[in-house]
């Protein structure tokens, strides 16, 4: 979890940091849409075919390597600038790059946390939640260090700590991670080929499809994901820029979903277990989302939309432990990196998209005209909870010991499909 905290709040670094750079050296929202565009579109491509290899590879070299590579990409972006030899097409380069290493890292690690739960002696569903709290706790500092530091020190300097955060994480995957087998290189029964590639890789896709709370589930996170990163990577440092106080008020409200995110997850911890998981769920999901985008549309000053990404943040913080006690409960290790690169790839299959279209329907429409249209998405996306019957069998998922139990189809009845059940990244919401 240290490594895992010290990598997401450089990432935080990097959410603020990028979009800010491309605003300040370009001037255009159109322009940092594209760049949005190439760093998430890898994302999606690798997620469709890393599963595997994450297995063959090992999860521990797997994590090292991702964040080493992403460092050095990152690294790069200031010091090209400062050599001025930085042209555009090179930031989306480098981008793309990290964009395609940095989610088999992320996967590598988070599917290793039943293992390393089960190694603490504790619960599943408080080791998701305290896994999500400190994730988020990192988020949130890592977002006010963004905003105090790019008012202070530069965007260029921000993306160089950024940078320091994946190598510190690389080493301590590197040194901490050791003898756990569950890290090391799987064993494949099948020898090294093309065609058992693709057989592990179809496993997933298999599941997939024939699970409807799984396919709901990453249905619904595709379209939050894509809004949300129009969000993060346009829309609000758009909206910063024009109507409140600049790179320091991003920093501040990312800071304050992100404190709300952490307190709804060890809330969750705490005391989800003791109610309906579809209930808590489904309340939290429409008012995590859409209410941000409504407000900043809505008003100009910092306060109403502070209010309100900090209530967001709390209902935001109670998903992902929902999401992973669900999913988590029926997951079987040798099956778990593979099916986790589809569901990745499902969840975050529109993000590449978000951030192109934001900053279109910036250019198109406005900066009020995008928020209530994506927000509008959103809102739509977050109402299926309350229409789809697949979401009824949510509260049976591990009901009692939470290991056991499957993800079973509409029906409620469980299918074959179910004993192959995974959570990974892909259901996770991105913020």
């Amino acid at each position: 979890m240290a490594a895992n905290s010290i990598s997401t709040m450089g990432s935080s670094l990097t959410l603020i940091g990028v979009p800010w750079f491309v605003l300040e050296t370009t001037g255009s929202a159109g322009r940092a849409g594209v760049v949005a565009f190439c760093a998430t579109l890898p994302i999606v491509v690798s997620a469709l075919i890393g599963g595997p290899v994450i297995d063959r590879i090992g999860r521990r070299r797997v994590s090292v390597a991702s964040d080493l590579v992403c460092g050095i990409a990152v690294a790069a972006i200031p010091l090209l600038h400062y050599a001025d030899a930085l042209a555009f097409w090179m930031l989306c380069a480098l981008m793309a790059v990290s964009g395609l290493l940095h989610t088999p890292g992320n996967t590598a690690r988070y599917v290793l946390v039943p293992d390393l739960a089960e190694y603490a002696g504790t619960t599943l569903a408080r080791a998701a939640s305290l896994f999500d709290a400190v994730s988020r706790g990192a988020r949130m500092v890592g977002a006010a260090l963004a905003g105090v530091l790019i008012a202070l020190v530069g965007a260029e300097t921000v993306l160089l700590l950024d940078a320091a955060t994946f190598l510190t994480s690389a080493l301590l995957i590197a040194l901490g991670i050791r003898g756990l087998r569950a890290a090391e290189p799987r064993k494949a029964a099948a020898p090294v080929s093309l065609r058992a590639y693709r057989s592990e890789l179809r496993e997933g896709y298999a599941y997939l499809l024939s699970n409807r709370l799984l396919l709901a589930v990453v249905v619904m996170v595709l379209f939050m994901n894509g809004t949300d990163q129009g969000w993060n990577a346009v829309l609000l440092p758009v909206h910063a820029s024009a109507e409140l106080g600049g790179a320091r008020d991003i920093g501040l409200l990312t800071a304050l979903f992100g404190a709300g995110g952490l307190t709804g997850a060890l809330l969750y911890g705490a005391f989800g277990h003791r109610y309906s998981r579809r209930a808590v769920f489904t309340v939290c999901v429409v008012l995590c989302g859409a209410p941000r985008y409504a407000v900043a549309a809505l008003t100009g000053t910092t306060l109403p939309l502070a209010v309100t990404m900090a209530l967001s943040g709390l209902a935001g913080g109670v998903l992902n432990p929902v999401l992973t006690t669900v999913i988590y409960g029926s997951v079987p290790d040798e099956l778990r990196s593979r099916v986790s690169g589809v569901l990745t790839a499902g969840g975050e299959l529109a993000m590449p998209v978000g951030g192109l279209a934001a900053g279109l329907l910036v250019e198109s429409a406005g900066a009020r005209g995008a928020l209530l249209a994506m927000g509008g998405v959103y809102l739509l996306a977050t109402l299926s909870p309350l229409v789809f019957p697949a979401w009824r069998t949510m509260d049976g998922v591990g009901a009692g010991t939470g290991d056991e139990a499957g993800i079973g189809d509409g029906d409620g009845d469980g299918d074959a499909a179910a004993e192959a059940a995974v959570h990974s990244p892909a259901a996770r919401i991105s913020n």
